[in-house]
Order: C-alpha cells, then sequence, then structure tokens
C-alpha cells in the first residue's frame, strides 16, 4: 500500500492522492511540488455577521456558525472543489486543483448555486440564523503547491485570481453569486447570467467585468448542442443505422460502445442516431453518469426508468412510487408487478429502507423490466459517460447484453478512454457487441466545419482563417468551436481558451504521475522531441523506454519512424494542444532548468546550424541564458542573410535587439545596422519579385 511521505498514511493502490491529508502520491519529494494551473476560486462570505458576533455569547457564535460551515463544505465537496481555509465566517475554496476535471469553473458556479439554495433552506429550517451571504467565483491562472495541506492551514494558491474573487465577493449582491469575465465566458452556455456594471475593485488599475449568475440552464453534466451541421460522421451513422436494422427488423439485442476523446463528439452522434431511431419508429431514451453530485450507482439507469414511468426529479417520493408501480403493473401485469417493482424502487432510491439478499436478484428484476418495455416497440437505452459510472452500473450493462435474447433492444454506450484503463474486457464475450471509435474530424472535415462557424466563404481572408482554425483545432469538433468562439469576439492573440485547457488538464491529471511528469518535461522540448533530451532531465532514464511507450499507448505522443538525430529516438505530441497545456503547468524555474537540458542535448547532438541554431536560441532564450541566446541569434540571422531569407534574417536580429542589455551600445548598434540592412534587402526583394511577374507577364 503506499505510504504518504507526508503524514504516514497507508493508501490503497489506486489512490493518487492520501486519504488522511490530500498529499500527492507516488511523487519523488525532490520532484517539484508546485505547477502553473488555470483554477476558479469561490469565495462565500457572511453579510454582517461579525456586527451580529459582537452581541453574541461565543456559544451562540459557534452553534450559527457550525452548520454553516458544514453545510458549505458539504455542497463544495460534493462538486469536486476543495476548501482551502475558513476564515471566520468565510470560506475560500477551490475547483481545477489539485485534480483538474475539465469542466471547473462550471462546477465552482453550481456549487455556488448550491450554497446559495442550501443556506436558504437553513434558514427555513431555524428561524434564530436568518444567515445572509455573499458568493463570487473568479477564474484565472495561479500557482498551485500540489503538496500543501489546506486541512493543517497550509496555502495552497497563490495569484491574482484569489485577490479578485476576494473583491469580487465584496461587490456581490446580498444572497447573490458574482462571477468574473473568465467564469462567465467558461460557463454561459451552462448558466443563466445577469449583467452588472463592472466592479471598481481595490488595488485593481482597471474595473473588474462580472456578472451575476441566477440558475443552471441545463442539467449537471449536459452539454448544449451546437447548432452547426453534423460533420465527418455519415460513415459512423451508417454503421450505427446498419445495426440497429438488424436489433429492430430480426429482434436480435446488441451493445454498442462509441469511444472517443473529450470533445469529439460522441453525445452529438448519438443524439442525431437517436433522431434516425425515431424516424424508423424506434424510440431511445437516455442516461447519465455524473462525476460528482450522483449518490446513486445506478443513476443512468435511474433516469431511464423515470422517463418511463413518467416520474419526475420534482415528484415527491410517495408519487414517483405510485408511478413506479402503475407502470410496471401495466406492462407485467398486476400478479407479476409487485416484486418487480419493489426491486426498481431500490435501484431508483425511492425505497431507502428495503433490502434484496443478492445482487441477481434485482439484476433480474430489471431484465424482467426492460423486456417487457421493448417486447412491443423497438427500444435504444443510450448510457452516457459510462467511464464515469460505478461498477455495478457496468455489470448491469454487460449482464443485459449477455442476457437478453429476441427482443429489439439496443445498449448504446458513450464512454472516453478512460473505461477500457479501469475495464480492459468491456464488452468481452458477449453475443452481439461492437466498438465504435470515434477520432478527430479529418482535415477537410476540420476546414468545413471550421468555415461554417465563421461563416467563411470559398475564397478570401476567412477562409484562411477557417484553415488555421481547423489546424489549430487539430479535428477536435469542441476545440474549433471554442475556438471560432473566441477568434469572433476577440483577437487573433488571445490564450486557449479556458474550457479547452480544462480538458486536456484533466486527461493529463488522469495519468500516473511518473508519466505525467516524463510528459511535462517533454513539452519543454516544444511538439517535437527526443529522448536523449529527456535523459538529462530524469534519474532513472532506464525507465523512460517504459513510460514512453506508455504515453504512446494513450495515445498522447508517437514515436516517428525517421529522427532528425541519428541514434536518437525522435516523438511528436500528437496535438500541439496537448503540449502547450502540458508547457502551461510548469512554474517559471523548472522552465528556466529543462530549456538548459534540451539546450545542452542540442548543442552536443547537432552541428548548430540551420533549424537546430533557431532552436538552440529560443531554449537559451527561455532558460535566461541571454548572452547564450543573443549568440545564437546573430549566428542563424547571418546564415538566413546568406541564403537570402532575408524576412527570417529580420526577425532573428529583432529577437536579438530585444534581449541585449540598453547599456550594451556598441553592439546594439552592430545588430540595428544589421536589421536595417537585411530590413531594406527584404523590402527591395518583394519589389523585384514583383517587377519579375510583371515581366513574365508581358
Amino acid at each position: 500500500m503506499p505510504l504518504c511521505t507526508t503524514c504516514g498514511q497507508d493508501n490503497p493502490d489506486v489512490a493518487r492522492f492520501c486519504l488522511a491529508c490530500g498529499a500527492a502520491l507516488g511523487v519523488d519529494e525532490a520532484t517539484p511540488q508546485e505547477e502553473r494551473r488555470f483554477i476558479s476560486v469561490l469565495f462565500v462570505d457572511l453579510v454582517g455577521f461579525t456586527a451580529r458576533a459582537e452581541r453574541l455569547d461565543p456559544e451562540d457564535v459557534r452553534a450559527i456558525l457550525t452548520p454553516y460551515h458544514e453545510t458549505v463544505r458539504r455542497e463544495i465537496e460534493s462538486f469536486g472543489g476543495v476548501v482551502e481555509k475558513f476564515v471566520g465566517d468565510a470560506v475560500m475554496s477551490v475547483f481545477g486543483a489539485p485534480t483538474a476535471y475539465g469542466d471547473d469553473a462550471e462546477r465552482a458556479v453550481r456549487a455556488a448555486l448550491a450554497v446559495r439554495d442550501s443556506v436558504h433552506e437553513l434558514n427555513n429550517g431555524d428561524a434564530r440564523l436568518d444567515l445572509q451571504i455573499r458568493i463570487a467565483v473568479n477564474t484565472g491562472e495561479a500557482l498551485v503547491s500540489l503538496g500543501a495541506r489546506p486541512s493543517m492551514g497550509e496555502s495552497m494558491v497563490a495569484g491574482d485570481v484569489v485577490n479578485t474573487a476576494s473583491r469580487l465577493q465584496q461587490a456581490a449582491p446580498v444572497n447573490g453569486i458574482i462571477v468574473g469575465e473568465e467564469t462567465y465566458a467558461s460557463t454561459r452556455d451552462a448558466i443563466s447570467y445577469e449583467a452588472m456594471p463592472p466592479v471598481e475593485a481595490k488595488g485593481k488599475a482597471a474595473v473588474v467585468p462580472a456578472w451575476v449568475a441566477t440558475r443552471a440552464l441545463v442539467a449537471a453534466g449536459e452539454r448544449t448542442i451546437s447548432g452547426a451541421p453534423l460533420v465527418g460522421r455519415g460513415r459512423e451513422l451508417g454503421v450505427l443505422q446498419g445495426i440497429w436494422e438488424r436489433v429492430a427488423d430480426e429482434r436480435t439485442p446488441h451493445l454498442v460502445t462509441i469511444v472517443g476523446a473529450p470533445g469529439v463528439g460522441k453525445t452529438r452522434l448519438g443524439i442525431e442516431f437517436g433522431r434516425v431511431v425515431g424516424e424508423l419508429g424506434g424510440r431511445s431514451v437516455r442516461g447519465r453518469s455524473l462525476p460528482y453530485r450522483d449518490s446513486s450507482a445506478y443513476g443512468a439507469f435511474a433516469a431511464q426508468v423515470k422517463q418511463f414511468c413518467g416520474i419526475f426529479e420534482s415528484d415527491p417520493i410517495e408519487v414517483g412510487q405510485e408511478k413506479l408501480r402503475a407502470e410496471v403493473a401495466k406492462l407485467l401485469g398486476p400478479s407479476e408487478s409487485d416484486g418487480v417493482a419493489d426491486h426498481l424502487a431500490i435501484l431508483l432510491g425511492l425505497d431507502r429502507e428495503a433490502s434484496v439478499a443478492d445482487r441477481e436478484t434485482l439484476f433480474f428484476s430489471v431484465r424482467v423490466f426492460i423486456e417487457a418495455v421493448a417486447r412491443d416497440r423497438p427500444t435504444m437505452l443510450v448510457f452516457e459517460d459510462v467511464h464515469w459510472a460505478d461498477r455495478s452500473l457496468l455489470d448491469l450493462i454487460e449482464l443485459l447484453g449477455a442476457r437478453l435474447r429476441d427482443l429489439p433492444i439496443l445498449l448504446l454506450a458513450l464512454a472516453r478512454p478512460d473505461l477500457l484503463d479501469t475495464r480492459p474486457s468491456w464488452g468481452g464475450g458477449l453475443p452481439a457487441y461492437t466498438a465504435l471509435p470515434l477520432d478527430q474530424l479529418k482535415e477537410s472535415e476540420a476546414r468545413e466545419l471550421a468555415a461554417h462557424l465563421l461563416g467563411a466563404s470559398e475564397n478570401g481572408e476567412r477562409a484562411k482563417r477557417a484553415a488555421l482554425l481547423a489546424e489549430t483545432g487539430e479535428g477536435n469538433p469542441l476545440f474549433i468551436e471554442q475556438l471560432a468562439a473566441t477568434l469572433t469576439e476577440t483577437d487573433d492573440d488571445s490564450p486557449l481558451p479556458t474550457t479547452i485547457r480544462g480538458i486536456v488538464a484533466a486527461r493529463l491529471d488522469a495519468l500516473p504521475a511518473a508519466e505525467r511528469a516524463v510528459l511535462l518535461d517533454a513539452a519543454v522540448g516544444g511538439k517535437v522531441f527526443w529522448r536523449g533530451a529527456l535523459e538529462r532531465m530524469t534519474d532513472d532514464p532506464d525507465g523512460l523506454p517504459e513510460l514512453l511507450g506508455a504515453l504512446e499507448g494513450r495515445d498522447l505522443i508517437r514515436r516517428q519512424t525517421v529522427s532528425s538525430i541519428e541514434g536518437d529516438q525522435q516523438f511528436v505530441f500528437k496535438h500541439v494542444l496537448i503540449r502547450d497545456v502540458a508547457y502551461d503547468l510548469l512554474p517559471r524555474a523548472r522552465r528556466r532548468e529543462r530549456h538548459a537540458q534540451v539546450a545542452e542535448f542540442l548543442q552536443e547532438a547537432t552541428s548548430e546550424t540551420g533549424e537546430a541554431a533557431a532552436a538552440l536560441a529560443r531554449h537559451w532564450r527561455d532558460a535566461g541564458e541571454a548572452e547564450r541566446a543573443i549568440e545564437h541569434l546573430i549566428a542563424v540571422a547571418e546564415e538566413a542573410e546568406r541564403g537570402w531569407a532575408k524576412d527570417r534574417a529580420v526577425a532573428f536580429y529583432r529577437e536579438a535587439l530585444e534581449l541585449l542589455p540598453e547599456d550594451d551600445a556598441d553592439r546594439r548598434n552592430v545588430v540595428k545596422r544589421r536589421l536595417a540592412i537585411a530590413h531594406t534587402a527584404a523590402y527591395h526583394a518583394v519589389d523585384a519579385r514583383l517587377l519579375q511577374l510583371e515581366g513574365d507577364g508581358e
């Protein structure tokens, strides 16, 4: 069992953080414990409580604060947040650290809404409380101490995002929730907001844009479906339709799993296929597994049963039971329905007292119910996000796939590749099973989607922007949509949208510690990197082949068959976005150290000319070694001049000039003179090319 080096607690093998103190496990003590992360900070504070407490006995103060603190902590932690500190009647929590989940800003706002509603219920339950609160959520970059123990008063995050969240909280309306600009941009598709005047925050040079969150627009875990046309999924839809026709015509049950990375379009494909099922006379019902706030092991199946029975979440338990019994009786008849209804009530959480002797009995009742539902009408049960499903639900789905017979029923599971990490045998041995991998769009398809989102025509500047957008999004429909929205609303140099950053960061956080550390180090090299450079960064070079092989197996990197450095293995990140997010996680000190190690490797392994010289210059620059960077920049600029790549020479001379100290007048004058000559030559080279073209035209 992993032993926590911080507190000495034994932990199960699957634990990545200590169950006792929360410290990271499986990380060498020598490994840096700080990272730069995009996080969301949630502040909750009582209004006017200090003045009120002054008039109260200390025991009365504690009697008020204890249920308040417990309620706030419960709601925050139920959404995956970490309570960093209690300061009197104020609570600060963090989402996105030490583990990112990909939707941390949305989780933070949903937690804020839950806190607001729960405090209101506290007041209704005890007239003496009369608690009034102000809440703020702000999203941004922070330096995170991964080994911090908030429960012991250690600070976990530092950065302006925290200060701004505190200032916003002070400007929030009473019993209201205020959010910053980045939080609003990341969550506006899921949360309803009202505009408010910008906040003049103490210590901030400019006003802070802010919005008031009012309610959730969609249920937790739901996605807003894009209005863009479905692009590049015709073949997959054809496969699914062929399976459905066999299921409906031959009454052959079938389990299909669509496997794909976040954002690749699993949900959209499932919805479009559901429409096809409806057009062909069938019906489909959906259920989703949630990574948070889902206390039921069978939550996705329970949602499907409730749809069949017309049960709403707002129904009292008694009403839900009545609807369940009535529908089961209608399907099975009075004599057989009681036992099945009793067992389904347990799975749906409608009977919290009853129990059964074994799980097989429960699963048999599920099977009887599903057989009755699908007997007269072809039916599809859609299980979304089964990579988050409890093991019991996975067992149930596979059991249905194995034991249902002579019925027109299709079980459709949507999952990330994580499912196959935890359940390698998924679907194995079933009589009718299909795994349908969903990869990124092809280049032409990505361009088509980007052009539609930008309104681009066949020619012109917008078509070029669409091509660039498709290349940056690398075939992931969600990434392309998010980038298009950012490009439409801001400028070309906008940072990576928080939504994309969060999704990629969550995938990296799910890696074993050793693999993750190698991936972050590899990111320093660029999209292309070499094993030789990584060997300089690790104390265990013999373990690198296995770790790199594991990362390649997860389709995060790919080894290239040809290497530009003889005798060394060359790798490339599958997506430049993975590289960019991994690099952004590194604190500046570790970046500088790693850049120096890459530069030393390149100096030994290359002739220091051409692209290698340019890479050397930039690695020395990012390592903080200005003199070495200047030397290489000037050398590569001169090389570019000799090859009449004048524009390239201009760029390198400008970089060198930026690094030269202001008081180094002699060298600055030399570089300025060379820059002017190269710039003039580049200008006349353009004129010469134009004259040549005009001459050719004559």
